[in-house]
This record gives C-alpha cells, sequence and structure tokens, in this order.
C-alpha cells in the first residue's frame, strides 16, 4: 500500500505541475497570443512548427490542443489553419518524455529550489519565471517519486509474469488509451512505461503498443474542449481523434517493421519507447501534412457548417493610403466600423451566457475582446503616422474622434468580458437573482444593445433620428438602473436574494451603464465630426 500511494503522490504531483505550468504560459502569452496567430496562418509549416513550441512551452498536448480549439471556436483561426497546429503539437508532445530519459527526474528537485526562490522572492516578472520552472520541476519530480515506487516491482512475480506473458497489441492500445483518458495526459502513460523500462520491468514489445492507446488517449481533452465550442471547434476535435487512431493503426499493421526500426535506432528500451513516440507522430504529420485543404473540405462535408474567421490583424488600414490623409482616414472609418460590430457579437454572445452560461462560449468571448483591443492599437498607430501628415483643420478633428472611438470602443470590449467574467462567477458559485433583479436586468440589458446598435449604425450613415433615440435612450438607461439599484436594495433588506447575488448583480448594472455612457459618447464624436464638414 505504501508503494501505491507514493505512485499516486508522484501522479498528483505530475498532473499538478502540468496544469500550473500550462495555466502560467497561458496568462503570459494571452496579451501576445494575436501576434503569434498571425505567423501560424501563414502555411502548414508555420502552423505545424507553431503547435510544437506551443507544446514545449506548455508541457503537455492537450493544453495546445483545447487553446487550438478554443481559437477556432472564437473565429480567431480557421478550422483548415488549426489542422497543422494540432499536428505540431503531438510532435512537441515526445519530448516530455525524453525528458524522463535525459534523467531530469533526478535534477528535478533544483528545478523545483530554484524556481520556488524566485517565485517568493520577487515581485516582477522573474516571479512569474520562478512560478514556471517551480511547476516545470514539479512534473518530473513527480516522474521521479513514481520511478521510485516502481523499484520494488522489479521483485514482484506477478508483475514481472504479467508484462511477460502478455503480448496481445489490442490489449497494450487500450490499456494505454483508458490509462491516458482517465488522467488526460499522455506524458504521464508514456513517462510510466519509460521509467519501468529503467528498472528493466517491462519490454519493447510491450510497451508500444501501449503507446499508441495513449496517443489515442490524449484527444479525450480535445473531444471535451470540443464538445463545448462551436461547429469549427468539433471539426478540430474530431479532426485530432482521426489523426491519432490513423497513425495508432497503420503503426499496428506494421508493427514487426516498426519494431525492428525501433531497435536499430537505439539499443535501450526506454530510448526506444521514446522513439516509438516520435515516430507514430511524425507518420501522421507525412501521412496528413500534404493533404490539409482536402482534409479539411471532407470534415466539412461530414460536419457542414459555416466556417466563419474573425480577422485578427486589420483588413482595411493600407500604409500606401498615408499619401492621401481623407483617404486614409476612410480606411481607418472601416477599421472602426468592423471594431464596433465585434463589439455587438460578444454583447449577443454575453447577454446569452446571462441565462445559460457555457465555458467555450465564455472563453469565445474572451478572444474576441483581444482582437477588439489590437484593432485600438493598430488604429491609433495607424492615425499616429496620419496625423504627422499636412492636415485640413477638418481631418485634424476627424483625427481626435476617430482616436476617441477606437478607445471608448476598446472599454466598452472590457467591460462585456467583465460581465462575461461575472456571469461564470454567478454560474459556478450557482447563484441565481430573483425574478424581478432578472427582469429589470433584461430590460436595461435590451436598451443597452439598442445603445450600441445605434452606434454602430451612426458609423454607416448618419440619421438625426438615430442620434436623438440613442440620447434618449442612455438617459432611460441611467435611469432603469437607478431603479433596478433601489430595488434592490429593498428586496436584500427584506432578504428577498441571496447576499452572494448582489455584489454580482450591481457590478452587472454598472458595466451596463458604462457601455451606454461610452455609446453614447460615440454618438457625439460621429455628430460632432458631422457637423464639421
Amino acid at each position: 500500500m505504501k508503494e501505491v500511494f507514493t505512485a499516486a503522490s508522484g501522479v498528483v504531483f505530475f498532473l499538478i505541475g502540468m496544469i500550473r505550468l500550462s495555466s502560467a504560459v497561458r496568462r503570459v502569452l494571452n496579451a501576445r497570443i494575436k501576434e503569434y496567430v498571425k505567423y501560424a496562418v501563414e502555411k502548414p509549416v508555420y502552423g505545424l512548427l507553431t503547435g510544437m513550441i506551443a507544446t514545449i512551452i506548455f508541457q503537455s498536448s492537450s493544453a495546445s490542443t483545447a487553446l487550438t480549439i478554443g481559437l477556432v471556436s472564437a473565429g480567431l483561426i480557421s478550422f483548415y489553419h488549426s489542422l497543422a497546429i494540432l499536428l505540431g503539437a503531438d510532435i512537441g508532445a515526445t519530448l516530455t518524455v525524453q525528458f524522463v530519459i535525459w534523467r531530469f527526474t533526478e535534477i528535478s528537485p533544483v528545478f523545483i529550489a530554484l524556481g520556488g526562490i524566485l517565485w517568493l522572492a520577487r515581485q516582477n516578472a522573474w516571479k512569474t519565471a520562478g512560478e514556471m520552472i517551480f511547476y516545470f520541476g514539479l512534473i518530473f519530480f513527480g516522474l521521479n517519486i513514481l520511478s521510485q515506487a516502481a523499484a520494488p516491482l522489479r521483485y514482484s512475480p506477478v508483475f514481472l509474469h504479467y508484462f511477460a506473458e502478455v503480448q496481445n497489441p489490442v490489449y497494450g492500445v487500450m490499456l494505454g488509451l483508458a490509462a491516458t483518458a482517465i488522467v488526460q495526459a499522455s506524458a504521464i502513460t508514456i513517462g510510466i512505461l519509460a521509467i519501468l523500462a529503467q528498472q528493466g520491468l517491462i519490454g519493447l514489445e510491450s510497451a508500444v503498443p501501449v503507446v499508441l492507446g495513449a496517443n489515442v488517449g490524449t484527444t479525450v481533452t480535445a473531444l471535451l474542449a470540443g464538445a463545448a465550442s462551436g461547429v469549427s471547434g468539433k471539426r478540430t476535435a474530431l479532426s485530432h481523434l482521426i489523426f491519432k487512431c490513423a497513425g495508432a493503426l497503420i503503426c499496428l499493421c506494421f508493427l514487426p517493421f516498426f519494431f525492428d526500426m525501433l531497435k536499430r535506432l537505439s539499443d535501450s528500451v526506454p530510448q526506444q519507447i521514446v522513439w516509438a513516440h516520435f515516430l507514430m507522430n511524425m507518420v501522421i504529420v507525412v501521412v496528413f501534412i500534404f493533404f490539409l485543404r482536402p482534409f479539411a473540405a471532407m470534415m466539412q462535408k461530414i460536419l457542414p457548417g459555416k466556417d466563419e474567421t474573425l480577422p485578427v490583424w486589420p483588413e482595411y488600414l493600407d500604409r500606401k493610403a498615408l499619401e492621401d490623409p481623407a483617404r486614409a482616414l476612410e480606411h481607418v472609418l472601416k477599421e472602426i466600423q468592423r471594431q464596433a460590430k465585434l463589439l455587438e457579437i460578444m454583447l449577443i454572445k454575453t447577454t446569452v451566457l446571462m441565462r445559460d452560461y457555457q465555458e467555450g462560449k465564455g472563453r469565445d468571448i474572451g478572444y474576441i475582446e483581444m482582437v477588439v483591443s489590437n484593432l485600438r492599437s493598430q488604429i491609433v498607430r495607424f492615425l499616429l503616422q496620419v496625423s504627422g501628415r499636412h492636415l485640413t483643420r477638418e481631418l485634424s478633428r476627424r483625427i481626435l474622434a476617430y482616436t476617441a472611438m477606437a478607445d471608448d470602443l476598446k472599454s466598452i470590449g472590457s467591460h462585456i468580458q467583465a460581465i462575461n467574467l461575472l456571469c461564470q462567477q454567478k454560474a459556478l458559485q450557482k447563484i441565481r437573482f430573483s425574478d424581478c433583479g432578472e427582469a429589470e436586468l433584461r430590460e436595461i440589458v435590451f436598451l443597452v444593445q439598442h445603445n450600441l446598435e445605434d452606434a454602430s449604425a451612426l458609423l454607416h450613415h448618419f440619421h438625426m433620428e438615430t442620434v436623438k433615440g440613442a440620447i434618449c435612450r442612455e438617459e432611460d438607461v441611467d435611469v432603469q438602473v437607478r431603479e433596478a439599484l433601489d430595488s434592490h436594495l429593498k428586496r436584500f433588506h427584506l432578504r428577498q436574494c441571496s447576499a452572494q447575488a448582489g455584489p454580482i448583480f450591481v457590478e452587472m448594472l454598472g458595466h451596463l451603464e458604462r457601455i451606454s455612457d461610452l455609446c453614447n459618447n460615440i454618438v457625439e464624436y460621429v455628430w460632432d465630426t458631422q457637423s464639421s464638414v
């Protein structure tokens, strides 16, 4: 029992390290992910490299795959471009097990000590670096504990007989699939095999089918992420499963040849296991990398649906237009219009989540907010270049107005994302608003949606009636928010609503009121620019 609990502790340490490392890396990358996406989608080979690098950094192909599905679901990358990233992620996953062969498990305390000191002692970028180093060390410390727990098994006749007698490849595949599906990390299943091989407890013929099964089992995380995504995310998850199953079947069909190749590559069984993991994923890459486009077309027929992609980078900002400031500002206005349209999508999606929160859709909203924020940065940078030209008074006024609009639209995105996070908190804590509170919130959301729609419409066509309607509606929002707050205080005093619901309800009202104010600002900027014409 001591060895069982020791081994279980090693698995727990590994999983905690992997999950926390992935989370820490994602926090660092979220601010820059829009930049990486730009390069990942240029060519399949770039996507392949992106997937490899992402998995090496995350130390988890499951984390990279789940992130890719999230990006596809949010529309930041197309289904076709996601396929190369998946293939690259599978290659990158092989490095974790190679670290085991390189005896990283034995020096893991060094990483834990160094990372822990930096994490606890610093308050700047070194703190985050220390956290990542600590969790990287924890991954291999967990495997080191597993290695120590496995050492006594070399003296177990039952264990030795089990692996000596059981040679059925199909059974091995099912064992690897089940084990990886449970822990949702192929690295831990294959890492255990490498550790058993280091102890002389398992041979190549018994280990390779388990490796093949573990590669298929790692798709469980992707399938779970895809289930909560749109049709594009589901296609990506299913494609990942098809890739893995095809690779496993090919290797099983040529298993004797596969064994012979592995024995030629290395005399060490642990290293042969790592090569088996690597070569299976290379087989998948070689088979599919040149046929990604027809494969994507086939998958779109299997799972039909519109594949909507939101361009991460500006579509209309053209440096050639800088020679003509008036034309350049027309391009800026088109980009601002696109920014406003994205916010309409965000608000509609968030309104749905107020009633029924779904993690995948909530994540999509966060990705769209990143695109809106990126557009603001690009617009302001472009306007700065336009401002260096010879400008008329009217053009100077438009530059100031467009800069303010881009800022306000970005702020609207931040407020919508804040409401999205409040919806998540409400769902996680199973909080319910009172019927009166829900009705008040729906009415205010309805008015705010109309204000955003009017602000967006005015960016396309100016109508004085729309301006008047938006201004009046903004006053209605202010009045209704005050009345909702007063009603909430009365309900709270009469204990008709829970104490937990109050802060979330009040914060939502505050964000909605601020969105309405910012929409009103945009309406006034449009009115001002029209008055100056």
